[in-house]
């Protein structure tokens, strides 16, 4: 019976460790993805240490990939001490995940803050040039988010590129992108998009932090399901000496 339980123990450990290869690709993917969509709003952040739970979720991945060889080979072999090295690295990693969690709600409670602190700055450096990188965020936010303004498009009035184009219109992004031949004129404020971008960036920002926080969250579990099986192959090796390998077993089978 209770050989049974370590060579079930074995089987799900090396499916579990499968399963890390495929983590640690997820992982790196999010983690990549963090880093492209601040790229995209960096002018709006500036504090670059919101980046610090990505940086970590890409290393846990890369790890993880070690970590999936490594708990493989010493299952498949009943290393003693590649097992125990292991279970140490992988509850290193847990620990790890733990610590991209906290840093997930502490820096997702200061999008908020971070935003409403440095968006009007940057609206207000707008010139409407492809050249300038203020004008290239608010134009691809304003296309990515279809948002116009602060709050709404009335926040233009208050901007000096407003006041010196003096053609009374807002930016070409703000236009619907259902609506063609739009030039961005207040005199038909159906063509343009009716929501401000400050709201909709702070969500969607939260949002990706919040996918950072629940993937740590999951892979964690799934890492205490492995360091779980490790210990019971590792205590139960000791007192069954005519305890089986898994590879023997199959062969035999």
């Amino acid at each position: 019976m209770g050989q049974c339980g370590v060579i079930s123990s074995k089987t799900v450990l090396i499916f579990l460790n499968l399963i890390f290869w495929a983590t640690a690709g997820i992982l790196c993917y999010i983690g990549a993805y963090v880093f492209i969509t601040y790229d995209d709003y960096d002018h709006f952040f500036e504090d670059i240490y919101t980046l610090i739970p990505s940086v970590v979720i890409i290393a846990v991945g890369t790890l993880l990939f070690v970590i999936g060889f490594i708990g493989c080979c010493a299952t498949i072999r009943e290393s003693h001490c590649g097992l125990a090295a292991f279970s140490a690295v992988l509850l290193l990693v847990f620990a790890t995940e733990v610590v991209v969690v906290v840093l997930g709600y502490i820096y997702r409670a200061k999008v908020e803050a971070e935003v409403n602190h440095s968006i009007q700055k940057v609206y207000n450096e707008y010139n409407g040039t492809s050249s300038d990188a203020p004008s290239r965020a608010v134009d691809y936010v304003q296309r990515q988010l279809h948002c116009c303004g602060i709050h709404n498009y009335s926040d233009w009035m208050n901007t000096p590129w407003f006041t010196e184009s003096r053609n009374h219109s807002v930016p070409v992004s703000c236009c619907k992108s259902t609506i063609s031949n739009c030039t961005g004129t207040l005199a038909r404020p159906g063509d343009l998009y009716p929501e401000g971008c400050e709201a909709l960036m702070v969500k969607t920002l939260k949002d990706i932090m919040l996918y950072v926080i629940l993937a740590a969250l999951t892979f964690a579990a799934v890492q205490m399901l492995g360091l779980l099986c490790a210990c019971v192959v590792l205590c139960r090796r000791g007192h069954h000496p005519a305890y089986e390998l898994l590879v023997s077993t199959g062969l035999d089978a």
